[in-house]
């Protein structure tokens, strides 16, 4: 399967037309993250069959410069915002990789599916593109996912992303935690280890690990 498949499949039903209208008079009269040709991206830099992990976020980031399609990433020239601040600072104390900047196509590039659950945001408004019909494709592409017979590893942080994982079957590694927020890592995400317990999955079941300084 190919996700442009998948996604050419959704675009035939009622609610992504509608969905897709939405986002489109959402353009025309407000500024909206990420730019068109950046919405999908996650699928671009990750076909089906290459996925190794999925790392599944909330809404694009809703500043100007920032939004790039990919969960938790940034551009290279930005400043890394507080969840990544606190990913980045798990990533050392886990593996010891010390990362600069907040751009994670180097993840992607390796099989790291960086998905939102939303995948536009009016800007300074996160949330503001809820309820509109992303959930009913990125609930969609994870079931695809969980289905797939070779394993995988599903990392959710946070009760949104945990909501999930009834569609994840068990062939698959789930791991799982508080969200790595300012207002949630202290209830859990620190000393979780993702990075490592990951690591050793892949290698487990035969596949090559992830390397997370890139």
């Amino acid at each position: 399967m190919k996700w442009s498949e998948l996604i050419e499949s959704e675009r035939e039903k009622n609610y992504f037309k509608d969905l897709e209208r939405y986002v489109s008079e959402e353009r025309n009269e407000y500024t909206v993250y990420p730019s068109d040709d950046k919405v999908y991206q996650a699928f671009d830099y990750v076909e089906y069959e290459d996925v190794k992990v999925v790392i599944l976020g909330q809404d694009p980031y809703h500043q100007p410069g920032q939004a790039m399609g990919l969960s938790f990433s940034v551009q290279s020239d930005q400043p890394l915002p507080k969840s990544l601040i606190n990913i980045y600072k798990e990533l050392k104390d886990d593996v010891g990789v010390t990362k600069d900047n907040g751009d994670l196509s180097g993840w992607a590039k390796q099989g790291v599916f960086l998905l939102n659950t939303l995948l536009t945001v009016r800007e300074s408004e996160p949330l503001s593109h809820q309820k509109k019909g992303w959930e009913s494709f990125t609930d969609t592409v994870i079931k695809v996912l969980g289905k797939r017979e070779a394993p995988m590893v599903f990392i959710l942080w946070g009760k949104k992303a945990q909501e999930k994982k009834v569609y994840i079957e068990p062939q698959h590694l789930i791991i799982e935690s508080a969200h790595p927020s300012p207002l949630g890592a202290y209830r859990g995400f620190w000393k979780s280890k993702p990075f490592s317990k990951t690591n050793e999955f892949l290698i487990e079941k035969g596949m090559k690990p992830i390397d997370w300084s890139k």
